[in-house]
Order: structure tokens, then C-alpha cells, then sequence
């Protein structure tokens, strides 16, 4: 019976939207911070690899608030074995190019 490739990448595409979504969920539960989104995903040999930015402190104008990118590393199954804040910058700020 031919596979059908349609089935398949939809199944691919909500298995990456659930480790997303637990990966930030893991990420709050340990620093207490929500995420406000995901900046990077990548697959690796040993699971998963995600840039996630998280609401630091919010501040008034917002543009002041401070966000950061933190690296989030996941092993097969979608759990957290490590992470890291690798920027901390204000909302309103852009990188330099």
C-alpha cells in the first residue's frame, strides 16, 4: 500500500508543534518566565535544538520591557535536558547589522 506523503508530513508538522509547545512549557515551569515565542528549531542527533525568547521583566513603556533568548535543548521524546539565556536585550531594541 503506497504511504501517503500528505498524512505524513501533517503527522511530522503537529509532533514539531507539540515539542514546541512542551519545550516552552519545560522552559516556564524552570525559571518561572513565559515564553513569548520561538526564534530558532532545528532537529540534531540527539533530539532538538530551540531559541526561545522569554518576557524577563516588563516595564513601562513596554518597548522598555527586557526580553531574552534563551538556547533550549531537548533529547528524542521532546524533554528538556538543558538551557541557557544567551542574550538579554530591551523589546524596543534592534540587533546591529
Amino acid at each position: 500500500m503506497p504511504r501517503n506523503t500528505t498524512n505524513t508530513r501533517k503527522a511530522a508538522g503537529t509532533l514539531t508543534v507539540e515539542v514546541l509547545r512542551h519545550a516552552c512549557s519545560q522552559l516556564a515551569e524552570l525559571t518561572g518566565m513565559a515564553a513569548e515565542s520561538v526564534s530558532s528549531l532545528a532537529r540534531t542527533d540527539d533530539g532538538w535544538a530551540l531559541r526561545i525568547e522569554v518576557l524577563e521583566l516588563s516595564r513601562v513603556p513596554d518597548t522598555m520591557s527586557l526580553l531574552a533568548t534563551y538556547e533550549v535543548e531537548l533529547d528524542q521524546e521532546g524533554e528538556l535536558t538543558g538551557y541557557r539565556r544567551v542574550r538579554r536585550y530591551e523589546r524596543g531594541r534592534a540587533d546591529r547589522s
